[in-house]
């Protein structure tokens, strides 16, 4: 076996390395850009809207003014 034969085993064995390695690389990034797109279309749904979010502070502004009315009329006294 000469030099360039040596060589070019070697060199396509390489590439062939490579060439797998980029294979999974690519395929993963596919299946993780697919979760991205999954986690984009779910992620809206598990979090509070902006009405209920909107309510429950109106809800607590309210205590927060009965506690101080009470306070008010407490410190009159």
């Amino acid at each position: 076996m000469d030099a360039q034969t040596t060589i070019n085993l070697i060199g396509g064995s390489v590439l062939a390395v490579l060439g797998w390695v980029g294979r999974s690389v690519w395929e993963a990034v596919r299946e993780i850009q697919a979760d991205l797109h999954d986690l984009e279309v779910d992620l809206p749904k598990s979090y509070v809207t902006k009405d209920d979010f909107s309510n429950t502070i109106k809800n607590i502004e309210s205590m927060f003014q009965r506690i101080s009315d009470k306070l008010d009329h407490k410190a009159d006294k």
